[in-house]
């Protein structure tokens, strides 16, 4: 394995991580920005109100999402996995 193809590998593995995460952080900042412009404009100051619109949300996301998170997931293992011998040759 050459150190271009470790890098190569590594590089792959980040962007197949930021792909799956996206949905999911980027569902709860925009649900915790929402609650808190609500706590803002009602005044009310309870530290435990956004966990449970959170958790709604990201489930939601979830359903929606899971099925490509899960085929992105495969996809790059079945790459990860034909490129063994290649690998081992190099």
């Amino acid at each position: 394995m050459t150190p271009d193809s470790a890098m190569t590998i590594g590089r792959q593995a980040l962007e197949v991580t930021f792909m799956i995460s996206a949905p999911l952080l980027l569902t709860a900042l925009v649900t915790g920005l929402i609650v808190s412009i609500f706590q803002a404009a009602t005044q009310i100051n309870e530290m435990t109100l956004s966990f449970i619109p959170k958790l709604l949300a990201m489930f939601t996301v979830m359903i929606f999402a899971g099925p490509w998170m899960l085929s992105v997931m495969i996809d790059y293992m079945h790459r990860m996995f034909t490129s063994i011998p290649w690998l081992a040759v190099s």
